[in-house]
């Protein structure tokens, strides 16, 4: 019995001595840490080992010690946006992290449109393609995950930090560095650009599951996304494997490019985006920006589907703290889910960023919203946000404008811009009561602010009868 409880201790002694200390995939050479904030660095190592990371920046060393799960982590402040610098980490070995950069670190979430990239091929993204051969930048850098789900959260991710040159800018969303490019340019600054997304999945795999399934209208909604089998809908799949992983890493915000997967399920998609992004900032324990894309224009089955899921997308806006991009003007054709026009987009996110968390001279970043509308005899005035130096109506006559009267039977209208408003008639409308304007599947509408975005698609009516003409 003795000599077993010495070779028991002996082994208990070896491991002690030789147990390595491991970091997740996130926490590597090339990554980008936020700057000026208490950034988290966290691993494993043997239960109540101490592990010493010292950092080149200040050269300063501090401690932690692993829990009895054999984890630890530790926040170390970081200085201004700069770089490149080193991060050792030691405890049984060490572990030297080259080429670390201070600045800007922002998640890239959603489906496919998210997804596209040069990878896809010359044709699906003219713009990209182009950007390849001047690609490089050493202050621009990428974390690619792959595809995952998992049905319990995740503390690791597969992937590898990465600066930005062709061959890596080739396999990353376009959207995403267009958004990180216009950030750098302007604000001058390392930016990372961690991008987490599937085409086709719905918002419900990006949730927790618990708050799906234990919301009755949710929940529902959910089973109604179940006909599709090309990928996941199981609620929080994706979260538990693409999301949990990233909880600790301290980021500027989340750009968000989805929609069209809940568009089976669009009467309750408001209620579960606003669980979805409500749930990631008490997960990260920040109430960090979050801005996100509006579905564009696209011949989906049905006349309103996506009609009524931008609608709800658009409601979203009145939590703090969120921006919505209009698309309706950034699309080649209605017969691709895919438009093109990805630079646009970023950039109109990276105006979003600029103006509300950097503080920088952007521009109108702003859509104009449906504020309001009055009845004036025969005429509906209809008042727009955002549009402080009046609407402009390109290329003739508006389209995509409709008015009814009480009767219910939307016709054609007879709009002109005003100052902030548009003046809305039609001759067989004597009086009417509501206005709709883009409010179908394909819909492409002419009405911008003066800074050219725009007008967000919306009804004045809550009725149920779609437009017939």
């Amino acid at each position: 019995m003795k000599r077993i409880l010495l070779c028991l201790m002996a082994g208990m002694l070896a491991n002690t001595l030789y147990a390595e200390v491991r970091l997740p995939a996130l926490i590597s050479s090339n990554m980008v840490l936020q700057q000026q904030s208490n950034a988290h660095l966290w691993g494993w190592a043997n239960p109540t080992d101490k592990v010493y990371v010292t950092t080149s920046w200040n050269n300063r060393k501090d401690s932690a010690i692993a829990s009895r799960d054999a984890k630890w982590s530790i926040a170390i402040p970081t200085p201004v946006a700069g770089g490149p610098y080193t991060i050792t980490i030691q405890a049984g070995n060490t572990i030297e992290l080259q080429n670390i950069m201070i600045g800007e670190v922002w998640v890239c979430s959603g489906q496919s449109n998210m997804e596209m990239s040069a990878s896809w091929g010359p044709d699906a993204l003219p713009e990209i393609n182009a950007e390849l051969p001047t690609a490089a930048n050493s202050k621009i850098r990428f974390f690619q995950s792959p595809r995952a789900t998992a049905a319990y959260p995740q503390d690791n991710i597969t992937g590898s930090w990465k600066e930005c040159d062709e061959a890596t800018l080739k396999n990353f969303s376009a959207t995403g560095y267009f958004f990180g490019k216009m950030l750098h340019q302007k604000l001058n600054v390392p930016v990372g650009l961690i991008n987490v997304s599937w085409g086709g999945t719905s918002a419900d795999v990006w949730t927790p599951a618990e708050l799906v399934q234990n919301n009755p209208d949710l929940d529902a909604a959910n089973k109604r996304l179940q006909q599709h089998p090309w990928w996941p809908v199981t609620p929080g799949a994706c979260y538990n494997a693409m999301i949990a992983p990233l909880l600790q890493m301290d980021i500027a915000g989340v750009i968000w490019y989805q929609g069209e997967g809940n568009v089976d399920a669009r009467g309750d998609y408001h209620q579960l985006f606003a669980t979805m992004i409500n749930s990631w900032r008490r997960a990260w324990n920040k109430q960090f920006p979050f801005y996100y894309v509006q579905i564009a224009p696209f011949n989906y089955g049905g006349k309103e589907a996506a009609a009524l899921l931008r609608e709800q997308q658009a409601a979203t806006l009145s939590l703090p703290g969120v921006g919505m991009v209009v698309t309706t003007d950034l699309v080649d054709t209605v017969t691709d889910i895919h438009p093109k026009q990805k630079r646009a987009v970023g950039n109109r996110l990276a105006a979003l960023a600029l103006t509300e968390v950097y503080h920088q001279q952007a521009g109108n970043c702003y859509s104009p919203v449906f504020s309001k509308a009055a009845v004036v005899k025969d005429k509906l005035m209809v008042y727009f946000s955002h549009a402080e130096n009046g609407l402009v109506i390109k290329g003739g006559a508006a389209k995509e404008c409709y008015i009814a009267g009480a009767d219910r039977r939307f016709v054609r209208a007879t709009v002109k811009a005003e100052d902030d408003h548009l003046i809305v008639s039609a001759p067989g409308v004597p009086h009417p009561v509501a206005f709709r304007f883009g409010f179908s599947n394909a819909a492409v509408g002419n009405i911008f602010n003066a800074e050219g975005l725009p007008v967000v698609p919306f009804r004045t009516d809550n009725w149920n009868n779609a437009i017939t003409e």
